[in-house]
């Protein structure tokens, strides 16, 4: 998927849901952990260098699984290709804990179910 990379700049400076430096590996061949920002926007999770204003890339949380993976550790893969997996390893679990809630419910996917959830159950109390 493109996208223009001026709005993407944009999105990334606007007020965060979810921010913190953690530990961060991305899909390539022997990649290591690096600290990085993480900055959760919406349903877009972007990594900043932890001394640079720009991010170095975004992840798009759609058509994605996030997975608790051992302590302190979680994971975002994605349905298309489940090779590209995106490991982060936090300072505590909850920490971690957090970030999986927070992520899991940042899509728009998520958001329509609960929303079509929500308005069957109202439609049920009510009646209309």
């Amino acid at each position: 998927m493109r996208y223009n990379e001026r709005e993407l700049l944009s999105l990334a400076r606007q007020p965060a849901e979810k921010a913190a430096e953690i530990l961060m590996r991305v899909p390539k061949k022997g990649s290591v952990l690096k600290k990085r920002l993480v900055k959760l926007v919406v349903n877009f999770l972007f990594y900043f260098r932890t001394d640079e204003a720009e991010p170095i890339g975004a992840l798009l949380l759609e058509h994605c699984r996030i997975t608790k993976e051992e302590e302190n550790v979680f994971s975002i893969s994605f349905v298309e290709e489940p090779e590209r997996k995106y490991c982060f390893e936090c300072a505590s679990e909850e920490q971690c804990q957090e970030w999986v809630e927070a992520l899991k419910r940042a899509s728009y996917e998520f958001m329509r179910r609960s929303l079509i959830f929500y308005r069957n159950e109202i439609q049920k109390m009510t009646g209309k």
